[in-house]
């Protein structure tokens, strides 16, 4: 390996890959500290002014995985030092970056892992076919022949392989598909994770840095969502260099490449992850440089913008104003013809797979709650409250869990604007509604939870199952209107991350040569913070953004989006439940008595520690984790402890899904799903044998769900009846808030099924959850792409924009603040409004 690197990878080849590293940080560098000035101007402008959308009603947690993990567990890994397949077990801390060890046991020990995967702008495959195209597109000009062996043979049927266009390519397998699925959720909730983009806590050094990129990638001629800007800005930075530099490396390399073509490209993967890695540790000490240039001179300028704050904001909108004048005119023209005909399809397009994933996460929110009051009904005691708001606190970062709702807008599809709007990859908006549906997730998770220990903290054990059900009805209302929120919000972003750089592209040629004189007319004290460039930019955006918030309006009447009308707002009724925002998250085993499960479950999520040791210190030492980890007993893969090499599929028999279901049944070492500790806190000699490959992810509903079958009593219908009728009478007097179209659930329904299910049908409805209900159908697809409405379907919005939304009079104790875009209306006339449309209804 180290042979092939420096035979191809001579000084020559050093030298163009460091004086190219050079000149495009030098030219970023140069639009940074542009941008840097104008980003702190806005900071301090915004500051003075203050500002803000409308306010959640949701809580959000500050720290949402402190002393969490997400996931460990054991599969086969092909090393590329010695080409062979060995056995390791996989940790994946709350940084989301992937540590590898030899075994578990040095894991426990706390040893340095072998290696850490930093998944930022990975992709997750599951096919060998679809990752040998990707290799082969990589050395273009190279043609496989017929009947070709890959350089790589797959240890089982189930591989799991993290691919990235620079940078070296992991492998791992695994024996059956059930845990490939587990194993697949989670890898590609680390790469989520991990192209989420840089923090939005500095409004400073993000805005700066993101406008800068953007701004250097237009001047090469790129315009458009860019999907290498994911990770750490040096890993940025770094994509930034290998998208020009890499080619010009390939045509230099590529025909000094020998051997077969398998040989070949693994040798060129190999050349192209050691000029990643000159060319990363490179950017990142000139990055350090540059921030550390800017940092000396923020104090300066941070004076000068307060001193002449005034000043800069009218110098800035006179600029504007003359901008305006020239840049306006054509900008129209521009989006009449080539904008507005395409706006509503792609909203659609959007909106569709988005709304659908926002539902999922408000069933998978509803069925976790309800699943608890059926089982507070069997045993109503804070101590089985606990347990279940154990498992509930972590839903969000759940893989497994969530996959449902993530999946929902993996059908985000946007044929026909990579040639129009210059879309690379529908990928970026796919991601970004995906973090959001988290968020959205964990504050509903959050504020249940804040919610509910402020209630059992005031009363006793009585009735815990109404307690419950008016907590879950309280935030399932706010999460509707926070959901609404945040998804105009999303809408407006991609509609604008889609048709800005189009309009750029189409005005620059003729608008760039006249923004120079404008120049002219900026004091030069105030030409740091004031640059016409991002005037221009402005300018065309603001075009463009009347457009967008006319089209997301009119779907927000359409009740098939699911989504509140811009007149209605809700005001903070609830200021007592944000005053529970500071509080921390909860520990439910050590407030009510569940401490002991936390103890019986420590051998998967132990750290190691001395018999000396109090249990208190070892509780703090110990890192729970969001995914449990189990062994099946009886399995054919390998130890564990051992690295013996495993050759080819032959050696791994695969067996029956049922077969396997029942394996794993038998194979649970503990009631919670987690192999039994030793003294030392490690898994027991039996699990370390014969743990192998065959541990995964599993819900901990489903490792306590044989314990939980034979603890539920059966109850009758008629009292499960009569208690929601208590509670409905007891709800005339609660407090109450907006009602969306959507009704949340009634106490009727959750009673009804509050009722415990067939064994056989628990175990369905959690493998395969229900689709998204009727309250929620989709629009039509239109497959033809995206193409301008004809007059017949334009007709038929009209008439949907046009039709009453109906809402759902409040409760009599609300208070409701109601406001329009141009007139006031009172409550009581709001409220005879709405009779009024339901009666015509």
């Amino acid at each position: 390996m180290g042979d092939v690197i420096s035979s191809h990878l001579d000084e020559a080849k050093r030298e163009i890959i460091t004086a190219r590293t050079g000149e495009v940080i030098g030219e970023f560098g140069h639009l940074y500290e542009q941008q840097y000035a104008v980003a702190l101007f806005n900071n301090v402008r915004l500051d003075i002014e203050g500002g803000g959308g409308p306010q959640p009603q949701l809580l959000h947690r500050k720290i949402p995985l402190e002393n969490k993990s997400i996931f460990s567990g054991s599969l086969f890994q092909y090393l590329e030092e010695n080409k062979k397949w060995r056995n390791h077990f996989l940790f994946v801390p709350d940084s989301y970056n992937i540590n590898y060890y030899d075994n578990k046991a040095s894991h426990d020990r706390r040893l340095h892992p072998k290696g850490t995967i930093n998944c930022a702008g990975y992709r997750v495959l599951t096919c060998m076919e679809q990752y040998l195209d990707l290799i082969s597109s990589s050395l273009p000009g190279v043609k496989a022949k017929v009947g070709s062996s890959p350089f790589l043979k797959c240890a089982s049927q189930f591989p799991l392989i993290l691919w990235h266009p620079y940078t070296r390519h992991y492998y791992f397998c695994v024996t059956t598909e059930k845990e490939q699925q587990k194993w697949l959720a989670v890898l590609q909730d680390c790469v989520r994770h991990a192209n989420d983009g840089l923090s939005e806590e500095d409004k400073v050094q993000t805005p700066a840095f993101t406008d800068a990129v953007r701004l250097y990638r237009q001047a090469q001629g790129h315009y458009g969502s860019w999907e290498m800007m994911c990770g750490a800005p040096s890993q940025i930075l770094s994509n930034l260099v290998m998208e020009g530099l890499l080619p010009e490396l390939r045509e230099l390399i590529s025909p000094r490449l020998k051997g077969k073509l398998h040989e070949r490209q693994r040798n060129w993967m190999l050349i192209s992850d050691a000029v990643y890695s000159l060319v990363q540790e490179q950017c990142q000490t000139q990055y350090e440089a540059l921030l550390q240039k800017c940092g000396a001179a923020r104090s300066s300028l941070d004076a000068s913008i307060r001193t002449d704050m005034d000043q800069i904001i009218t110098s800035k909108e006179h600029v504007t104003n003359k901008i305006r004048a020239v840049v306006l005119p054509k900008a129209e023209k521009l989006l009449k013809v080539s904008i507005q005909p395409y706006i509503s399809s792609i909203l659609d397009a959007l909106m569709e797979p988005t709304s659908r994933g926002f539902s999922e996460v408000r069933e998978v929110f509803f069925r976790e709650l309800v699943d608890m009051s059926k089982n507070t009904l069997n045993d109503g005691t804070k101590e089985t409250i606990a347990q279940h708001m154990e498992k509930i606190s972590m839903l969000a970062f759940h893989p497994v869990k969530m996959h449902s709702c993530y999946e929902k807008v993996e059908h985000l599809s946007l044929e026909g604007l990579q040639q129009r709007f210059d879309v690379s990859s529908p990928s970026v908006f796919t991601q970004r509604a995906q973090i959001l549906m988290r968020e959205q997730m964990d504050d509903a998770v959050y504020t249940f939870e804040q919610i509910l220990h402020q209630s059992l903290e005031s009363q006793g054990t009585e009735e815990l199952c109404k307690t419950i059900q008016r907590c879950q009805d309280r935030v399932i209302k706010k999460f509707d209107y926070d959901s609404s929120t945040v998804r105009k919000r999303f809408f407006r972003e991609a509609l604008l991350q889609i048709f800005i750089p189009y309009m750029l592209k189409q005005l620059s040629p003729s608008c760039a040569s006249e923004l120079p004189r404008f120049q002219e007319l900026i004091f030069e004290d105030f030409s740091r913070f004031i640059l016409v460039e991002n005037i221009f930019e402005e300018v065309v955006l603001h075009s463009a953004m009347k457009d967008i918030m006319m089209a997301v309006k009119e779907a927000a009447v359409q009740r098939r989006h699911n989504l509140y009308r811009d007149s209605i707002v809700l005001s903070n009724s609830d200021p007592s439940l944000h005053l529970l925002g500071e509080n921390p998250s909860i520990d439910w085993a050590k407030e009510h008595g569940g401490a002991k499960e936390e103890v019986d479950g420590a051998g998967e999520d132990s750290e190691g520690g001395d018999e000396s040791e109090g249990g208190d210190s070892q509780k703090k030492r110990r890192m729970k984790q969001v995914v449990s980890m189990i062994q099946v007993e009886d399995s054919p893969v390998l130890s564990t402890e051992s690295c013996t090499e495993v050759p080819c599929n032959d050696d791994i028999p695969e067996r029956d899904e049922d077969e396997e279901e029942e394996k794993e049944g038998d194979g649970e070492e503990s009631s919670d799903g987690k192999a039994s500790p030793d003294q030392n806190g490690s898994a027991s000699p039996r699990a370390s044998e014969n743990s192998g490959l065959s541990n995964g992810s599993v819900l901990k509903e489903e490792e306590a769900g044989a314990e939980e079958q034979v603890k539920e009593i059966p109850l009758k219908v008629e009292s499960a009846t009569a208690g929601a009728s208590a509670l409905e009478e007891e709800k005339k007097g609660e407090d109450g808030h907006l009602v969306q179209e959507e009704q949340p659930p009634t106490d009727q329904e959750v009673s009804e099924e509050a009722l415990p299910p067939a064994p056989a049908a628990t175990d369905t409805a959690r493998e395969n959850p229900p689709e998204v209900t009727a309250d929620f159908p989709p629009p039509p697809h239109d497959d033809s792409g995206f193409q301008s409405p004809t007059s017949e379907g334009a007709e038929e919005e009209e008439e949907e924009a046009a039709a009453p939304c109906t809402v759902a009079p409040p409760p009599a104790e609300e208070h409701l603040e109601v406001k329009e875009t141009s007139t006031t209306i009172t409550p009581e006339a709001e409220a005879e409004t709405i009779d009024c449309e339901t009666r015509d209804q």
